[in-house]
Formats: C-alpha cells, structure tokens, sequence
C-alpha cells in the first residue's frame, strides 16, 4: 500500500523543464577582433556564463580559407544584457595540420617560452620546428635557446595585438625560423599554441580591418541622370517627325 501510494504520489508531480528557464545569450569576439559575433550560449542566469570558453577559426573571422587550421580561444567574461563579452586566452593548431607537417626522417623539437610583452601581458608560446633531416641534440639544444631569445626580445617590444597579428599572418613564425638559421637551417617553424597567463594593462587594440560596404546611395543618384539624357534624346525625334509630318500635309504652290 505505502508503495503504491508513493508512486501515486510522484506521478502526481509536474516535472520542470529546465529549458524553459533559459535564455540565449549572443557571444562577441573582443575588440582585438571587432566584436564580432562568434556564437550563442543558453544560460538560465547571466553569472552562469562567465568562464564558459569558446573556440573558432581565423576563417569565420577573416574569410580567409588558408587560415582555416588556426583556432582562436575565448573566454566569457560578463554580460551586458544578452550580449556577452569575451577575452582572448590563446590560440592553437589543429590536430590535422600538425600531423600534415610530420613526416618521417625528419626532426621536430618543441620548445615553450614564457613572453612578457610591452603592454605586461604575460603569454606562453609553444612553438614546432622541423628540420630536413635528423638533427643531433646539442643543435636542438641550440636550437631552443635561440627560440627563446628571439621570442623574448619580440616580446618586449610588442604588445599583445601586435603578436597575435604576427601569428596569424605568419611573419612570428618567419622571424623565428631566421633566428634558428645560426645554428641551423629550419624547414618550417610553427606557432604551435598560445596561451595568456597574466592579463596586462588594457585592452588590446582591434587587428582586423573593418569591412567597408558600398554606399547605395550613390548608385541611385546615377540612373537618375540616365534618364534625364533619354527623356532628352526621345523628345528630339519627336520635334523633327512633327516638322516632316507638316511639311508633307502642305499642299505645292501654284506657278
């Protein structure tokens, strides 16, 4: 009897559907990437989405296909409204990209260097060499000390920005690959994965060009004038057929 009873009484009971309590919240990229929208997150209150992180490519920011294998990491920070705001944290490759690069009879050396940048951001850089042929172990040891050297004395003269930006287009990486040709010369030299440790003062500034649209305004003005010309251009056969017509009607004189 008590177990029946019992189940009477939790079929009785409505069950809430958490779904209906939460709302949906536009994710934006920072400033550094002109907060763009990146996504939408439901949350049933705002202080939920803050620590929530967010991955997307270079391509859904750029269109940029070539860039397609670089993943930019975000972090949500707080929340105006439905809006909510981010924090870059760092960047990495995808998985399929590092394992195109790998080949075998070849060296790749890892190496991570901790950077303090001009604006005391302080971000770690996992890089990813790969020489042409098998490499012996004091040129790899070489070979990370004059990674880290290079990347330190980058570091101090770049803010934050300017390094993502260097990453993404490749010149980081170049000016790396240079600075190992001492000890010896690099197939290619990756960027492997970002992370920012410390956050430094102020906000990054953005790096990717706002996109300019055409001005329609413009375009209309135009076939205005068009038209003007054509209603010019069909009175005047108009005039001339008229002076014909009449010129026919009369009737010649007499001698």
């Amino acid at each position: 009897m008590a177990a029946a009873r019992k189940a009477k009484g939790n079929a009785g009971r409505k069950v809430k559907d958490k779904w209906k309590a939460k709302e949906w919240y536009n994710v934006h990229a920072p400033k550094m990437f002109n907060e763009m929208l990146i996504g939408e997150t439901p949350a049933a209150d705002p202080e939920l989405l803050i620590g929530r992180t967010v991955e997307v490519t270079v391509q859904d920011l750029t269109d940029d296909f070539s860039k397609m294998h670089i993943k930019l990491k975000f972090k949500i920070t707080g929340a105006d409204g439905h809006e909510a705001k981010t924090a870059f944290t760092g960047h990495d490759l995808t998985s399929d990209y590092v394992r195109r690069l790998t080949r075998r009879k070849k060296t790749k050396t890892d190496h991570v260097v901790d950077v303090l940048t001009f604006d005391h951001y302080l971000v770690r850089i996992k890089t990813m060499s790969i020489a042409e042929r098998r490499i012996q172990t004091s040129q790899e040891e070489g070979m990370r000390h004059m990674i880290g050297v290079a990347l330190t004395e980058m570091g101090e003269k770049m803010t934050l920005s300017d390094i993502v930006k260097a990453i993404i287009s490749g010149d980081l990486a170049k000016d790396v690959a240079k600075a190992c040709r001492v000890v010896i010369p690099m197939k290619r030299v990756e960027i492997r994965k970002t992370e920012v440790l410390k956050v430094g003062d102020g906000e990054p500034e953005s790096i990717i060009e706002e996109r300019q649209e055409p001005v329609a305004e413009e375009a209309d003005e135009e076939p205005e004038a068009d038209s003007e010309e054509t209603d010019d251009k069909e009175e005047t056969p108009d005039e001339s057929a008229d002076d014909v017509t009449e010129e026919e009607g009369k009737e010649p004189e007499e001698s």
